[in-house]
């Protein structure tokens, strides 16, 4: 099966969706979904968001130079999308959504209570790149809920049930497939024929299903066994 050629386009999917928080020197504050946000650097630890020059919020973060990310989850779906969809300038998105302002460490931007993770930040550099401006930030301080660590004090997302955006629609994040190295990590389980299984099973046409597709697993792995 062949691949179609499209015409260059944003096909990075999916992507986290976080609910922003803004606020101006007047203390008016404001809550902007956005999904054009990523990890920058682990040292000094920082990341970006991209915003359009027309949105409510645009002039609050060149105003402040401050914001903090919010992390989305299954209970705070219906909110995110209400913030990416509703103005600040027609609605006043914490009433509205029945949400909690809570206090930043360390910068001057209200945090949302309900989100298991805030994350506040301060811009070190703007970029306007066309659609969007990009802000580059610093992140200067984290509060992470509690009731989301283990027994060893170490964060556990998944209990919050996180999600993701793509190409319009909201996901929530399921099934953990492995930690970051477990490919090559030294398991008993793993031994050098089964790796050569794996490669193979990925090999196999993507959109293949159902019977078909089971069939192709079984052909391959019956074609690794004599390597």
């Amino acid at each position: 099966m062949g691949k179609q050629i499209w015409k260059p386009g944003n096909m990075l999917y999916p992507v986290p969706t976080v609910m922003v928080t803004v606020a101006d020197k007047k203390g008016n504050s404001n809550i902007i979904t956005v999904a054009w946000t990523g990890t920058v650097c682990t040292n000094p630890p920082m990341i970006s968001i991209s915003v359009r020059p027309e949105r409510f919020s645009y002039s609050m973060l060149e105003e402040m130079g401050e914001f903090v990310v919010n992390l989305a989850t299954k209970e705070l779906a219906f909110a995110t999308d209400f913030c990416g969809v509703k103005s600040g300038r027609e609605v006043d998105k914490f009433q509205e959504l029945c949400l909690t302002q809570g206090k930043a460490v360390k910068v001057k931007v209200p945090v949302i209570k309900e989100s298991p993770v805030n994350i506040e930040c301060k811009v070190i550099e703007k970029r306007e790149l066309g659609s969007h401006t990009m802000f580059l930030a610093e992140v200067v301080a984290v509060q992470a809920e509690e009731r989301y660590l283990d027994k060893k004090g170490k964060f556990d997302l998944s209990l919050a049930k996180p999600i993701v955006y793509s190409h319009g629609e909201y996901f929530c994040l399921g099934e953990k497939l492995g930690k970051f190295g477990y490919s090559i990590r030294k398991k008993e389980e793993w031994n050098k024929k089964q790796v050569r299984e794996k490669v193979l099973e990925m090999k196999l046409f993507p959109k293949e299903e159902g019977a078909n597709r089971e069939k192709g697993i079984e052909r391959k792995k019956n074609q690794a066994k004599q390597i």
